[in-house]
């Protein structure tokens, strides 16, 4: 059964779709078809917000981020796990004011329980 919840965009690696701060509303549990916007787990890494590209026959996943040059993805790190992607991107809720400071790292998305 899906269950909702919320993840905080962290970076920049979904420019222009979603922005740091971005506050998105994700379902948990579900298929994630290609080209969607999903929740990812990145390989010693935190959560990231990537964009599913393809899905191999191995059952493997091909993701990357919408801003090329600001994103850690399979570009990178090659094909992911089949439990990497765990959640569908319903879409934005709102953007949280900017904070002091560097942003965040590339892609994280920190879960709002």
């Amino acid at each position: 059964m899906p269950r909702p919840g919320r993840v905080i965009v962290h970076g920049r690696s979904m420019v222009p779709t979603y922005a740091d701060g971005d506050v998105l509303l994700v379902l948990w549990g579900v298929p994630v078809p290609l080209w969607r916007v999903a929740v990812v787990r990145l390989p010693d890494r935190p959560l990231a917000v990537k964009r599913v590209r393809r899905h191999g026959v191995t059952g493997r996943w091909w993701v990357e981020g919408d801003a090329p040059d600001a994103s850690t993805d399979s570009r990178t790190l090659g094909w992911l796990p089949p439990d990497a992607v765990c959640g569908l991107v319903v879409g934005r809720l709102y953007r949280l004011p900017p904070s002091p400071g560097p942003g965040g790292a590339s892609g994280q998305a920190a879960r709002d329980r």
